[in-house]
């Protein structure tokens, strides 16, 4: 009954306010600001909020107007001031990618370790539009840049590589951001078609997402610039997510040659079998000769085969490798997927060409279409049927 008495209280609080300042504000109107702020006709509330709480600091750094904020600020504003979902000017300051603005509302008192509801700080909000001017001024100004957001435990050196801003991430990294801090690790069931039809949880199985690293998340990205100032900085070349792909093997799946190259020049390792499969076989996946080469010429080995597959979604748009390919070694993929120049290259290098799948086709049996079904095409446009037992090597605990 309290809580809705002082909800009552807040609307009816909202409804009474004098709102012709903000409106003055969000209409961009400086002299009608000028007037009301003066008291013409009659002096007015600076810090009157809106029925959600924003009031007309936040509007002027929403328009990111400096000469009204300015005036807003000098007049008594409050740059603390957050709306009812947490937000305050400086948020949206860094939204706009306003340097300028976050200099203003930090000098006039704001917080630079303003956090909204679910845990997203200012630095996070900048971090990710990646003004580095302003992401400079809110580590000056002791932003935390280590706090993490509370739904995916993800941090400002996360976003910013997620979103390609090198000069943020160099900041970032000089103000002491953990280069080895995780992103969640949660579980994800993958429900058969047979489930869903009969009710046969059994052949359900759990794969593991999450627990990203900003280098990580660089391969992903294809942040070339930040994956190199990372491991400069002394990040893991052979850091892996919870599903064991290494950042190597998710950089080289993802079509991200140039994160791949810097991370072989630092020791990545390109045998790496967490995942199921290893870069080469992504590189094969990707019909991306000259990664191939790259990696034949870092040790990669050309016969080691496949232990699982790539978990995906139905009817997926994804470039995968099905289970049905499990057994595969790098000479046996390319021959599946029709490409002669890399199988040449593979043999070169050492590559078998009598070893078989499981089931004992062949390469030519594999070119030919015969001995394994429906994998064609790698960016998996087919329906596929999750409702198989999966191999024990598929499954993991959450």
């Amino acid at each position: 009954m309290a809580v809705l008495v002082i909800t009552s209280s807040a609307i009816a609080a909202a409804a009474t306010a004098d709102l012709r300042l903000i409106q003055a504000v969000k209409n961009r109107d400086v002299e009608s600001v000028r007037a009301l702020l003066k008291g013409r006709p009659a002096r007015i509330d600076v810090n009157a909020a809106q029925g959600d709480g924003a009031t007309a600091l936040h509007w002027a750094a929403h328009r990111d107007d400096l000469a009204i904020a300015d005036l807003l600020i000098r007049a008594g504003a409050r740059a603390n001031v957050a709306n009812d979902l947490g937000i305050t000017p400086l948020h949206l300051a860094c939204t706009n990618r306003s340097a300028a603005m976050v200099e203003r509302l930090l000098a006039a008192g704001a917080d630079a370790r303003a956090t909204l509801l679910n845990g997203e700080t200012a630095l996070m909000t900048c971090a990710r539009a990646g003004d580095a001017g302003a992401v400079k001024a809110l580590l000056t100004h002791g932003a935390d840049v280590n706090a993490k957001e509370h739904e995916h435990q993800q941090t400002a050196l996360m976003w910013a590589v997620a979103q390609r801003h090198p000069e943020v991430v160099e900041l970032l990294i000089e103000a002491g951001a953990d280069l080895r801090a995780r992103s969640l690790t949660y579980a994800q069931t993958v429900v058969g078609e047979q489930t869903q039809r009969a009710g046969r949880e059994e052949l359900n199985y759990t794969v593991l997402r999450g627990g990203a690293t900003p280098l990580l998340f660089a391969a992903r990205a294809g942040d070339e610039q930040s994956a190199t100032l990372l491991l400069k900085a002394g990040a893991d070349p052979n850091d892996s997510q919870s599903d064991g792909v290494t950042a190597l093997v998710l950089a080289v799946h993802s079509a991200n040659s140039g994160v791949a190259a810097r991370l072989l020049e630092h020791g990545a390792d390109p045998n790496a079998l967490g995942s199921g499969y290893t870069a080469l076989h992504a590189a094969i996946l990707r019909s991306d000769l000259n990664l191939v080469k790259a990696l034949l010429g870092r040790g990669a080995n050309p016969n080691l085969r496949m232990t699982k597959g790539t978990p995906m979604r139905r009817d997926t748009t994804d470039w995968n490798l099905p289970a049905t390919l499990i057994g595969s070694t790098p000479y046996l993929l390319a021959a599946k997927f029709l490409e002669p120049d890399i199988m040449r290259v593979l043999a070169a290098a050492g590559a078998d060409p009598r070893l078989t799948m499981p089931n004992g086709a062949d390469a030519v049996m594999l070119a030919a279409g015969i001995g394994s079904s429906r994998t064609a095409s790698r960016r998996g446009v087919e329906t596929i049927d999750f409702g198989k037992v999966e191999p024990e090597s598929r499954v993991r605990d959450a």
